[in-house]
């Protein structure tokens, strides 16, 4: 399949698997009229491999040089993955990560779990974004970790300030595969 297929087979399913209307409060507890899982795209069989196929070029395209790739778990775990697994694909060692929401208090006491991300260029990964509220949470366990960001990436911008939020605070790129436009909304 080629990428411009993946990608529009990827923005079918998500039309079609994860778009659901009626009001839903969202985790960073404003008020919508639908909501986007898209737990239902990165854990589907058919999804998931286009979502790390779209991700990987999107960045590519973009010119973002990284090693790594991950974000604040839940949401960031399978699309890691996903791009973990294309990268692979196409021959390229792409380890993938997850940050916890806070510090282990025992075992090694690690926030972010994986391969180290110390000193590697990182690219922090979720599956959308109303606030940017998960992807700075992310970008700081990172940093505190070592791990030098160059840029947040999402499946599907919900355009509600996360752009603008992440770049001003983060002071990296935000990349989004699908705005909210494309999804009809």
């Amino acid at each position: 399949m080629t990428n411009t297929a993946a990608r529009a087979r990827l923005l079918e399913l998500i039309k079609e698997l994860a778009v659901v209307h009626g009001k839903v409060i969202l985790s960073s507890g404003k008020e919508a009229d639908y909501y986007i899982d898209l737990r239902r795209i990165t854990l589907h069989h058919e999804a998931a491999p286009l979502v790390g196929t779209v991700m990987l070029e999107m960045l590519d395209e973009a010119g973002i040089d990284f090693t790594n790739a991950g974000g604040l778990t839940m949401g960031a775990d399978p699309v890691g993955t996903a791009l973990m697994h294309a990268a692979g694909h196409n021959g390229r060692a792409i380890d993938a990560f997850v940050v916890r929401k806070a510090q282990k208090s025992y075992g090694m006491g690690r926030q972010v779990e994986g391969p180290s991300v110390e000193g590697r260029n990182v690219v922090v990964l979720e599956d959308t974004s109303t606030t940017g509220g998960s992807a700075l949470a992310a970008v700081e366990g990172v940093r505190k970790a070592g791990g030098n960001v160059v840029a947040v990436a999402v499946i599907v911008d919900r355009d509600t300030g996360s752009k603008e939020r992440i770049e001003a605070e983060a002071g990296v790129p935000y990349l989004f595969a699908f705005g909210k436009d494309e999804l009809g909304l």
